[in-house]
């Protein structure tokens, strides 16, 4: 009783000197003629937003941003929901349409939204699930077992930025249908007649008040459309494109599911092993596949999604594969005396050299972490992921003795090309420690050392080094200037970039290290400007450069700390006045300008050659001033696409090569860019 009191008393006193504060501040803000004091926070400013309002005012909260990934993000949200419905066994067919005037329509042959009155809140179903967060089928595990959405805010969500949505739900013998307005319904919940068959179809407009533009990627689509049919092995996604003249239709369906995704990604490479190696497993609720198969390159590509949600920064799904197929192809190994007593064990990374492999969990309830869902939490999943590989890759090793020396010999070689790496790197670390030398003998370094305040430009030939040298700020700014034509690294180990005289400045440069020993945080460089001439040789080097910032250094991507400089095409000249310009558009608007009235003006055009004819004020003016340049950061949107696309273009076979040319010369820009 008696503490209760005291408790009581100290309560009253606080509210009491609550309450002559709040007279204080009153007091103060009458003085000020408005009732508040400037700098205070208060009830007032406390704003509710109601609805979807949230979802307009923060975008980027819910679709990461509101430039071409987000505008993506809306189809794709929509389309999960109807492959939750091909989770669950409803639905085997989804439409993607890409309409005039970025318009999109999805259409599946699932069971539909439910458009009955919802029981507590006393509207339709359809419109509670499209104009309320939070509102859907995923949360109490009755409606989805399994599904890739986990907050249920996708419909909503794009009905919110949408500038409208057309909501139609197929029944058996009617149609129910409604249509919304920047997330509002515009009209009641319709029921029409119709006979077919049941599914729900969705039609909408990005609202371009919100985002940066709203037109569709036909090539960003089908990447992730492709992706997800592969996962579900034996659902058919149809991807049309009815914007131009003639109509453009892909059909989606792969019966092997994850295997043909293997295969698929191969297909520019040469399989070691003739078939693709497919192991599965269930535990109550969860299942897990995993397919892979090993090629003669020497990067590994690991590919993880729980629920079709690509888990990019890996979980416990990837733990438990890379655990258990080490263990697994090292016991193998030695009990087939492919290893010796004394011979050390494989190293993971040796064991993954070449492979590619998809590891594919569904589980009931998934544990992302994080709002961008992309690492697996689920600590029962890696043992069942290790029980799978353990159990089953071991037999099929057994049972395929020649595919398993194949592995193991390609792993026994990954091997010794990593010792022989470590021998290298520690003779270029002993060579750089004897010569008091940790940097380049050509890198003009700068003043500054706190990375990110600096900036380096890996520069072509000698005499653009010496432009950018003389024109550069060196307070901040290095310059390493590169000659002749590097290694393709497409086609090397990492233990032949060390012996490169091209490559080894630019790692001793960046202080960062290679492979698995990169480090971002001992980077020396905030931003890595690789800056070349525009013309075939420039464009060679520069993508020789992206090629071995992907394989071994991809960290300096994914982080953005890769630039392109963007030197100018022309310099234009009338009398003392010197513009520049990038394109031959921008060429022909800018001659327009400079004659101004007197259309018969002559105006001096001068095609720059090189960098190297540039002189350093010049060059600082046009391509280094942080004020005026043109720097476009290098960033993956894909990395699929993007490996894709180097093994294509940089891998060994020519076929390939060609077809991609046939197919994009007349419509490609500059690919590295």
């Amino acid at each position: 009783m008696h503490e209760n009191h005291a408790k009581n008393a100290k309560l009253a006193q606080l509210l009491k000197q609550e309450a002559e504060h709040a007279d204080q501040v009153r007091e103060a803000g009458a003085e000020t003629g408005n009732g508040r004091v400037e700098g205070a926070y208060d009830e007032s400013q406390i704003e509710v937003l109601e609805g979807l309002d949230p979802v307009r005012k923060r975008p980027g909260m819910y679709i990461g941003s509101t430039s071409a990934r987000g505008l993506h993000h809306l189809v794709f949200e929509i389309v999960d929901n109807a492959i939750d419905e091909a989770l669950a066994g409803y639905c085997d067919h989804i439409e993607v349409s890409l309409l005039p005037d970025s318009v999109i329509e999805v259409a599946d042959n699932g069971r539909g939204i439910p458009t009955g009155i919802h029981p507590k809140m006393g509207i339709s179903t359809l419109e509670l699930v499209f104009t309320t967060l939070h509102a859907g089928g995923k949360f109490d595990g009755t409606g989805y077992a399994v599904s890739g959405g986990l907050h249920g805010v996708g419909s909503s969500v794009v009905n919110a930025l949408s500038e409208f949505l057309i909501a139609e739900v197929r029944g058996r013998h009617e149609m129910h249908a409604q249509r919304y307005e920047r997330g509002l319904p515009v009209t009641p919940v319709e029921l029409r007649p119709y006979e077919g068959e049941t599914g729900t179809t969705i039609r909408f407009r990005p609202d371009p008040t919100v985002f940066d533009e709203i037109e569709f990627s036909f090539d960003t689509l089908q990447n992730r459309l492709r992706e997800q049919a592969f996962l579900n092995g034996g659902l058919k996604i149809t991807l049309r494109d009815l914007r131009g003249e003639a109509p453009i239709e892909r059909v989606l369906h792969y019966e092997g599911g994850i295997r043909s995704f293997v295969e698929h990604i191969n297909k520019n490479r040469e399989p070691l092993h003739p078939s693709v190696i497919y192991l599965s497993g269930r535990r109550d609720e969860s299942v897990v596949e995993i397919a892979l198969q090993y090629n003669d390159r020497y990067d590994e590509i690991l590919y993880s999604f729980a629920n079709n949600i690509n888990t990019t920064e890996g979980g416990m799904h990837e733990i438990g594969f890379k655990t258990a197929l080490t263990r697994v192809v090292n016991d193998y190994a030695r009990k087939n005396n492919l290893l010796k007593e004394a011979d050390k064990n494989l190293a993971g990374e040796d064991v993954r050299e070449g492979m590619v492999a998809i590891i594919s969990v569904k589980l009931r309830e998934p544990q992302f972490e994080g709002q961008t869902k992309t690492k697996l939490g689920n600590a029962d999943i890696r043992s069942l992921v290790e029980g799978v590989i353990g159990e089953k890759l071991m037999a099929f090793l057994e049972e395929n003795p020649a595919t398993a020396r194949t592995i193991i010999d390609k792993a026994l070689m990954a091997s010794r090309a990593r010792d022989a790496a470590r021998k290298a790197r520690e003779l270029t670390r002993r060579k750089t420690a004897l010569d008091g030398l940790a940097l380049p003998g050509k890198l003009a370094d700068c003043n500054e050392r706190n990375p990110a305040l600096t900036e380096i430009y890996i520069v072509e030939g000698d005499s653009a080094g010496g432009s950018a040298k003389g024109g550069r700020d060196s307070r901040y700014q290095a310059i390493l200037p590169l000659w002749g034509k590097m290694l393709n690294v497409e086609k090397a180990r990492i233990d032949k970039v060390y012996g490169n005289d091209k490559l080894l400045p630019v790692v001793l440069a960046l202080g960062a290290g290679i492979g698995e020993d990169f480090d971002l945080s001992k980077l020396r460089y905030g931003k890595v400007i690789i800056m070349a001439d525009a013309d075939v040789d420039g464009l060679h080097i520069r993508t020789l450069l992206l090629t071995f910032f992907f394989r071994f250094m991809r960290p300096l991507i994914t982080g953005g700390h890769v630039y392109i400089a963007q030197p100018p095409l022309y310099k234009l000249v009338r009398g003392q006045q010197i513009r520049y310009a990038f394109t031959d558009r921008e060429r022909d608007q800018v001659a327009e300008e400079m004659r101004g009235a007197n259309r018969e003006a002559k105006i001096d055009i001068q095609r720059n050659k090189g960098l190297g004819e540039m002189n350093p004020e010049e060059l600082w003016e046009t391509t280094m001033d942080p004020e005026r340049r043109t720097l476009v950061r290098v960033d993956i949107e894909d990395a699929q696409q993007a490996d894709e696309i180097f093994i294509t273009l940089m891998g060994d076979k020519v076929e390939p090569r060609r077809l991609f040319i046939e197919e994009y010369a007349k419509t490609a820009g500059y690919l590295d860019i």
